[in-house]
């Protein structure tokens, strides 16, 4: 087995190692909750409490997470001089209350996305967050990738030209099944947009990140598969599947196909941008790899850091042939999450203003689906 390298020295222009230790509360304590109190056990944190429906499931909650101890409720955890960051992993309509009851208490935030079921709930999370001084982000991860950020590189310093075009989809299988059910069905509890706003919202946020460009306008299509799901044969008002056409303020067209219906497709997100000298392509599912095509020769890129961008590097921090992935990403938005807090700008950390944009893309989904014109995306 090929052995480890020593850990590479931080970038002079590196933002700076938090001076004390990540107290985390947690709130909500299904898988996302697990995957945020790994990340915060990578950096060395503490998962201080967990809070969740009940206190029965909070008790049950801190064993599995590794925290200290249950909170009863939202207001105990948030009353706890050893928590400093609240990371919010509720179903989406809870989003709004907890973040904004967490920002009021004077923490900082991690609020998983939708950031809220609407772009003014959002709007006052970002005022309110602006307004006390704190960090506030939402885990945008596969930003994290280090074949994202030497996607991101080579748009930016020219490799592909000027861009002519933008594509892919965002593929998952998990409700192919009618007899599949969970709580996202539920616009009451998941916002009236679910595949575009679950998973779409990921496959606009990477386009945007890795482009520099923003969607202007939008056309779309919502198409419910499975109109009855579950045990219980009820009524299904979200949908399984959603399709856009768009163009960006540059003047870029391009389309996406997003999907939770999709047989063998369990998290298949593709972006592909097209330039005048050549092409990019990325696979979450093949995260190790970035293909670059171009008329004399095509090549896939192999993530390594002993090859990657500047920008990539810090990104990988397995030696070439030792795979990384979803939760490697997640470990570093926490990680860069953290070093916002001690006073540092990481680059191309999500933030409540990127998640303020999420919920304004999926609206503009909504309102071109239920009009069937083009609608304007606002800035």
């Amino acid at each position: 087995m090929q052995t480890a390298p020593a850990p590479t020295p931080d970038p002079p222009d590196a933002p700076p190692t938090p001076v004390r230790g990540y107290r985390a509360g947690i709130v909500g304590g299904g898988f996302m909750g697990g995957v945020h109190a790994h990340a915060v056990r990578v950096l060395g944190g503490t998962v201080t409490a967990v809070a969740s429906s009940t206190p029965a499931s909070a008790a049950r909650a801190a064993t599995a997470l590794h925290a200290t101890r249950a909170a009863d409720d939202l207001d105990e955890l948030l009353a706890m001089d050893d928590v400093d960051v609240v990371h919010v992993c509720t179903p989406n309509h809870l989003h709004h209350p907890v973040a904004l009851a967490a920002l009021e208490a004077g923490k900082h935030v991690v609020c998983e996305k939708p950031l809220a079921t609407s772009s003014a709930l959002a709007a006052e999370l970002v005022t309110t967050a602006d307004r006390a001084g704190l960090v506030a982000t939402v885990p945008f991860v596969y930003r994290f990738h280090a074949m994202v950020r030497e996607a991101r590189d080579r748009v930016r310093r020219g490799d592909v030209g000027r861009v002519l075009l933008a594509h892919g989809s965002y593929l998952q299988d998990w409700l192919a099944d009618p007899a599949e059910d969970n709580w996202r069905v539920d616009a009451e509890l998941g916002g009236a947009s679910r595949a575009f706003a679950d998973i779409g919202s990921h496959w606009c946020d990477l386009l945007e990140f890795v482009t520099g460009d923003r969607i202007a306008t939008l056309s779309a299509q919502l198409v419910t598969a499975h109109p009855r799901r579950g045990s219980d044969d009820h009524e299904v008002d979200t949908e399984d599947i959603a399709t856009i056409s768009f163009t960006t303020r540059g003047g870029v067209p391009g389309s996406a196909v997003i999907s939770q219906v999709s047989p063998g497709r369990k998290n298949r997100l593709l972006l592909e941008v097209s330039g005048s000298d050549g092409s990019l392509a990325f696979d979450q599912e093949r995260s190790e790899l970035l293909w670059h095509g171009r008329r004399d020769a095509s090549r896939s890129l192999v993530r390594d850091p002993d090859v990657l961008s500047a920008a990539a590097v810090p990104y990988s921090r397995l030696p070439g042939g030792h795979p990384m992935g979803y939760q490697d990403c997640f470990d570093a938005f926490v990680a860069d999450t953290a070093a916002a807090i001690a006073g540092g700008q990481p680059d191309g950390l999500p933030t409540f203003a990127d998640g303020l944009r999420s919920t304004r893309v999926v609206e503009a989904v909504v309102a071109a689906a239920d009009s069937g014109t083009w609608v304007e995306v606002p800035a």
